[in-house]
């Protein structure tokens, strides 16, 4: 197998790994860098457990290979760092057993530095893209609605 060195910015912070160019960005992200929030779930780009933040879009990491990331600027829930959007998830139970939960916060996050005014047509919207097969949709929302409304910390 042939591999080559590339080297990835994530969460600020310049990695070097030797990968196959066939090497999708979650399989490197998990299994080299040692960031396991981003999840593999359907691995086909339906539920968006492996979501992450490239270039300041959310992006399921299953569907890009990690040579694609060179350059960019990746950012995993373990980057997210004193956000609302985790403390909104805690405070208001929007999730149970939490497999889906980083990829969850990683697309409401993205969703809330894009749309800071967002109407619940786009909240439902953006929640779409991932699945939850646990809870209910409702708590997640309520996050959300609480960070774009500043009352997530009280």
């Amino acid at each position: 197998m042939y591999k080559s060195e590339i080297t990835l910015n994530v969460n600020g912070e310049e990695r070097s790994v030797y990968v196959r160019h066939a090497d999708t960005l979650l399989h490197v992200l998990r299994e080299e860098l040692g960031l396991t929030g981003a999840k593999p779930g359907c691995l086909n780009g339906d539920c968006g457990a492996c979501t992450i933040d490239v270039d300041g879009e959310a992006m399921k990491s299953c569907l890009m290979l990690a040579i694609e990331a060179v350059g960019k600027k990746i950012t995993t829930v373990e980057g997210l760092q004193n956000v609302p959007i985790k403390t909104a998830f805690i405070k208001k139970f929007a999730f149970q057993c939490g497999y889906c939960t980083p990829g969850f916060i990683m697309n409401s996050h993205s969703l809330i530095k894009k749309y800071p005014n967002a109407d619940d047509a786009q909240i439902k919207d953006c929640l779409e893209s991932n699945i939850c097969r646990c809870t209910g949709y409702k708590e997640i929302e309520e996050a959300v609605k609480s960070v774009l409304s500043n009352d997530s910390i009280e």
